[in-house]
């Protein structure tokens, strides 16, 4: 069983980080030295994805051009000697990848945004990838992982998380029937509830691997809070016909939509990148240690 297909919802604006999303997609803010987008693209790679969905508005161009080719670039690259970079251009999109745009008329929530694939998925089981959210695996990447559940299992899986009790009402939390170590069939998702009345503390975050039924679903679905169509409303009624499991990936998840977690995703990965790290952890410990303490109890 192949995943061939990745939908990517990037139609947001991206309005916690205006200005600098003011012209520019927030997917293509980077991380270290590659936008959020290309992470989420390779990842999809790395589960079997070919085809890759774009769910996009009129103010996300910039991620049209950094998947398209550029010859004037790789020219002056090639001219100048400069191989390495090089081949990092050529290496944004492997060979063999196509790339598919279609644009979200209005911003009506991630089930209105998924539905809009229906299109170019089809009849396909597929997977979708929420860019804000940036794991970093340990062994392999997030969706790879849970493409070897879908594997086993044949049918939808859902990445979650273990959150703070006190911070269950900012995610989609799952009620789950045990079926293995970090597996579990949904019994219930409900969407940011009170801390009192969540089933557990298992959050979903966005990973997803779903059967084209979801698309018959998600048509039947009110508008929620805010004339939102709600992914998870979908989910809740799928889970009535058919079995999908929520899976505890292993890595660490970046909330990159938030301010925080995208500059601990730029310190932890920075720390990793092979050309920078020794590098800055030498600066970041130099930092700190000069650092007045009255100027850490103010920050």
């Amino acid at each position: 069983m192949r995943l061939r297909k990745a939908v990517f919802p990037v139609a947001g604006l991206g309005t916690r980080f205006l200005p600098a999303t003011k012209a520019n997609a927030k997917e293509m803010l980077p991380i270290v030295d590659k936008p959020l987008i290309q992470y989420a693209v390779k990842e999809a790679v790395s589960a079997g994805a070919e085809e890759l969905v774009f769910i996009t508005s009129n103010n996300k161009n910039s991620i049209l051009d950094h998947f398209d080719k550029s010859y004037e670039l790789e020219k002056q690259l090639e001219e100048k000697g400069k191989t390495a970079l090089l081949q990092e251009v050529r290496d944004i999109l492997p060979p063999g990848i196509t790339c598919v745009y279609i644009r979200q008329p209005e911003a009506r929530g991630l089930g209105h945004a998924i539905s809009c694939a229906w299109t170019a998925v089809g009849d396909e089981d597929f997977a979708v990838i929420l860019a804000d959210d940036l794991i970093d695996g340990k062994l392999r990447p997030a969706l790879a992982q849970m493409q070897r559940v879908y594997q086993e299992y044949g049918t939808s899986v859902i990445a979650v998380q273990r959150v703070p009790k006190d911070e269950v009402h900012k995610y989609g939390i799952v009620e789950v029937e045990p079926v293995g170590p970090g597996l579990g069939e949904i019994r219930g998702i409900v969407e940011k509830p009170d801390p009192d009345k969540a089933p557990s503390n298992l959050a979903v975050v966005g990973r997803y691997i779903l059967t084209p039924r979801i698309f018959k679903l998600l048509e039947s679905t009110e508008p929620g809070a805010g004339g939102e169509i709600q992914l998870t409303d979908a989910i809740s009624a799928m889970i009535q016909e058919q079995t999908v499991l929520a899976y505890e990936f292993e890595g660490k998840r970046y909330d990159c939509g938030s301010k925080l977690g995208y500059l601990q995703a730029n310190v932890e990965l920075g720390l990793k990148h092979p050309d920078l790290a020794d590098e800055f952890r030498e600066y970041l410990g130099e930092l700190t240690a000069s650092w007045p303490r009255d100027e850490k109890k103010s920050a």
